[in-house]
């Protein structure tokens, strides 16, 4: 009959020690710098310049589907958008930086967009946008959604709300207060 050894206390403590430590270790964070510093809150106030009239257009539809000039909503276009951001509604006031993205009209009941931009701003930041925007609301609120540079792991939202819309031409001047935390 073969023979039941117990392993002795000594034995035992090792094999659990090294066992427990790991466990009890907290693992190493891929963003070792950002827990250092407290997040901030920062808002930010400017204007968007959607112009689709002129020689020089800064929104460009780059897909439609077949219904979409008969749909009262214009759904199914797409439009690819790189609109200056300004600090007033004047577009010529001083640039703050750019809007690039897209934005596609998503709804057949109502004039709504799918927007997806990035605030690009002059010093090399950015903020991303995407959500619903309900463009005849009075106020649109959306998501940002990240950001880079002085935006580092941004979260947040905009409020949007058109100071100017011409029906003629369809350009546009939006006001945009954007409310984030960032590291």
């Amino acid at each position: 009959m073969a023979k039941i050894t117990h392993p002795t206390p000594l034995l035992l403590l090792l094999t659990i020690l090294p066992l427990s430590l790991s466990l009890s270790a907290t693992p190493p964070t891929p963003f070792p710098h950002l827990h250092r510093r407290l997040e901030k809150q920062t808002h930010l106030r400017f204007f968007w310049h959607d112009i689709v009239s002129g020689r020089n257009p800064t929104a460009i539809r780059v897909a439609a589907a077949p219904t979409t000039n008969s749909s009262s909503t214009g759904f199914g276009a797409v439009v690819m958008i790189d609109d200056p951001l300004t600090e007033s509604p004047d577009v010529n006031s001083k640039l703050v930086g750019r809007a690039q993205g897209l934005y596609a009209l998503s709804a057949q009941e109502e004039v709504g967009l799918l927007m997806a931009m990035n605030f690009a701003f002059l010093n090399g930041s950015t903020l991303t946008v995407m959500g619903r925007n309900k463009v005849f609301d009075k106020v649109r609120e959306m998501p940002v959604i990240g950001g880079s540079g002085a935006f580092r792991l941004a979260r947040g939202y905009v409020e949007a709300r058109t100071q100017k819309y011409d029906q003629k031409t369809g350009d546009a001047c939006v006001e945009y207060n954007v409310f984030v935390l960032h590291h």
